[in-house]
């Protein structure tokens, strides 16, 4: 369930009389934190997107980066969690304008955290208090904390088993009030990506094909708009 974030730290500055100063932040990622990590991929690496094909340029993309990773999710999960006390409950791979880096959300209590960590090094390069834009933090932290609750499975544990079946770019508690499970994206070696959920307390790898109904409904869609002309 990875969330729309707007990190807001309030500045007690005093520029002037030799106070310090801390920069307001409101947005999403810190596009700071992506420009020092180890891993900067440039637009030819990332395939060119040249508007004709968009899944041969997502796919090239797909496999850039995790082909430049060389830390893997779990690892990427280790780091966040040894830097800022919480429980992970998502990790994605994100190419921030060719900073690559694992975006880490954890969930301490009622406190959600956003933690960038090296995709190359596994430095943590960054962590902040989030607060949803929504105003439904509680709310978030209460349905994730009961989706959680007596899971043996953890989001490191999702991770490695997902990477039995290709290389993984992201984990995620599956968006839903009764999550049992956990979805995991990998990229293949020719940059096809896969879902599978992983159950939370048995650690079973399974297919996800919801993406596939989706899909199909909405052939059968166009196909019935096209019937009416």
């Amino acid at each position: 369930m990875k969330r729309n974030i707007v990190i807001a730290t309030v500045a007690a500055a005093a520029l002037i009389g030799g106070g310090t100063a801390t920069a307001f932040a409101v947005g999403g990622d810190d596009d700071s934190a992506a420009n020092r990590s180890s891993v900067q991929l440039k637009d030819h690496d990332r395939g060119d997107d040249d508007g004709k094909d968009d899944d041969r340029d997502d796919a090239a993309e797909n496999t850039a980066e995790a082909k430049a990773a060389k830390v893997t999710a779990a690892d990427a999960i280790k780091a966040a969690l040894a830097d800022t006390k919480g429980t992970a409950v998502s990790a994605e791979l994100d190419d921030e304008d060719g900073g690559l880096v694992w975006d880490v959300d954890l969930l301490n209590g009622k406190t959600w955290h956003s933690v960038e960590v090296d995709a190359g090094t596994g430095k943590v390069l960054g962590s902040w208090t989030e607060k949803d834009d929504d105003g439904d933090d509680a709310a978030d932290a209460a349905r994730v904390n009961s989706a959680l609750k007596g899971a043996t499975v953890g989001a490191a544990d999702a991770a490695k088993a997902g990477a039995d079946k290709g290389t993984v770019t992201s984990v995620d508690l599956d968006d839903d009030g009764t999550a049992t499970a956990w979805n995991v994206e990998t990229t293949g070696a020719k940059g096809a990506e896969s879902e599978y959920d992983v159950d939370l307390k048995t650690g079973k790898v399974t297919a996800d094909h919801s993406d596939d109904h989706a899909d199909h409904d909405d052939q059968d869609d166009n196909d019935t708009d096209g019937s009416d002309d």
